[in-house]
């Protein structure tokens, strides 16, 4: 009942005018930034992070999760038409949806991903409105060894267990730890790899961070592929926008079970939707293989159904994570842990005692952000899908302008136009190379964490190493982790073994 009132008090802030307008405007900049090939939901964070410096906190996070959001169906939208998601947790939705629009049944496709991208929002966001507190409940019981046993758990999780090599993952995080360090050591007052310039003893802010690495990068990308052939073309996605009865009931189990499977992963740092997506797309595609005329392979609505709504669900519970422990489980919410920090606020169990008002309007906005989401998208995404359309050269150039200025707003320091222009470099040599983003942001953002906390752990026990792993949930967790590699190496030897039979 608690989490009732509250919640109803989050409401009431939300449902203002002023709210309301935040929560549309994000909705519509999401949604416009996900259909953009390459771009996303963090993009669109990434970019709209310092603008959202002019705003209170509650107006900034209830557009913050509009953004969020929207994003995700705008990556859909791209992917179902045009064969590009906008991002990679769309990629399994994209591809029975694609498949779907060149037999002519686009808007089909587009209206079961916007109803599975609300279905598993929905649902994830009441799990978290009444698991979220007892989470942070469970949070105090976390000391150093607990939290630093957590950054490990997220580091080796993210660059070890879900990329698709070992070696570029653990790359990527070395390249994130060594960021993290820059600037003025808290405990000796040392200064480290600052090269004598006062404007590095704060660190690398993260807004250079995340808008060099993410938009720049992709812009840097773009240019980069520039003359090679783009045989993509955009389908039309004219036609009725709602499903049938048959059609819904091929589609509602799809989404109820691509929501169970998306919900438990967004608690897990596995770095994204990629994972559940997947694992829903080859459920339904595992249950459609006993049917009597299996539909996969020639547009199974099933085969969209699931994984978009697991990737909401992921999305949904990975907010809760974040906002009970303070865990980032993928790069859009660590940007979001940044935004956190930018207002001097950190997320975890006290966030819910000192910033009540803030987390339960977050909360709120979730379910409005969902309903308006979902009035925007099933008539007017093929309004959406008019963005594709847009010039490269066009789109990109403002990209890369809004950036600058967004970061330069930001600080007023010439020296962050510098180092967003390296940082932006740094992520196009990371894309060409094939090193993946994620595990760098979630180092960058929990490293001085896991620094902060080992130092701790130390200090309590006057150098005994051995605190780390005395407490029964350091002990879990580093117990997890190591069940989790064995089984990707497993897997991964096994799947090698069959190549060189099948070769």
């Amino acid at each position: 009942m608690d989490a009732l009132v509250n919640l109803g008090e989050g409401f009431a802030v939300v449902l203002t005018p002023i709210n309301m307008l935040w929560v549309l405007i994000g909705a519509v900049l999401g949604t416009a930034v996900g259909v953009l090939p390459g771009l996303g939901s963090a993009m669109a964070v990434a970019l709209l992070l310092p603008v959202t410096f002019s705003l209170d906190p509650i107006g900034a996070f209830i557009m913050f999760a509009g953004v969020l959001f929207g994003g995700l169906f705008g990556d859909s939208i791209a992917g179902i038409l045009m064969n590009t998601p906008g991002n990679s947790t769309a990629i399994a939705g994209s591809i029975e949806g694609h498949r779907m629009a060149k037999s002519g049944r686009a808007a089909q496709a587009l209206a079961t991903s916007a109803i599975g991208a609300f279905i598993g929002g929905i649902i994830a966001s009441i799990l978290v409105v009444f698991f979220a507190p007892r989470l942070a409940e469970l949070a105090t019981l976390f000391g150093p060894a607990e939290y630093l046993a957590l950054a490990v758990f997220a580091f080796v999780a993210i660059s070890a267990v879900v990329t698709d090599s070992v070696v570029r993952g653990l790359a990527a995080l070395a390249i994130g730890l060594a960021i993290s360090v820059v600037g003025i050591d808290g405990a000796s007052g040392a200064s480290r790899f600052t090269f004598g310039l006062p404007e590095l003893f704060d660190g690398i802010d993260i807004v250079v961070i995340t808008v060099g690495l993410l938009a720049l990068g992709e812009v840097f990308s773009v240019a980069g592929r520039r003359g090679t052939p783009d045989d993509t073309k955009l389908l039309a996605s004219s036609g009725r926008l709602w499903l049938s009865f048959r059609e819904l009931r091929q589609a509602l189990p799809a989404w109820l079970r691509g929501t169970a499977i998306g919900v438990p992963f967004g608690i897990i740092p596995v770095g994204g939707s990629e994972v559940p997506t997947f694992l829903a797309y080859g459920t339904e595609r595992k249950l459609d293989a006993r049917r009597k005329k299996p539909m996969f392979g020639r547009g199974a609505i099933q085969g969209v159904a699931g994984p978009e709504a697991a990737g909401n669900a992921t999305a949904g519970t990975a907010m809760g994570a974040l906002l009970a422990l303070g865990l980032p489980t993928s790069a859009t919410a660590a940007i979001l842990l940044a935004a956190f920090r930018q207002y001097g606020l950190q997320p975890g169990p006290l966030l819910f005692e000192r910033a009540p008002d803030l987390v339960w309007a977050l909360l709120a906005s979730f379910f409005v952000g969902m309903v308006v989401l979902l009035i925007l998208n099933l008539p007017f995404a093929p309004l959406w899908a008019k963005l594709l359309k847009v010039p490269k050269h066009y789109l990109y150039a403002g990209i890369t302008v809004f950036a600058m200025l967004g970061v330069y707003a930001t600080s007023s320091k010439i020296l962050d136009l510098v180092l967003v222009l390296a940082v932006g470099l740094l992520g196009f040599l990371m894309r060409r190379y094939g090193l993946p983003v994620a595990p760098m942001l979630i180092a960058i953002i929990l490293g001085p964490l896991a620094e902060t906390e080992y130092r701790r752990a130390m200090a309590v026990s006057e150098g005994d190493a051995g605190i780390l792993v005395s407490s029964p949930i350091s002990i879990t967790l580093y117990a997890v982790l190591a069940l989790a590699i064995v089984g990707v190496v497993f897997t991964r030897v096994r799947a090698a073994r069959k190549q060189r039979v099948a070769a």
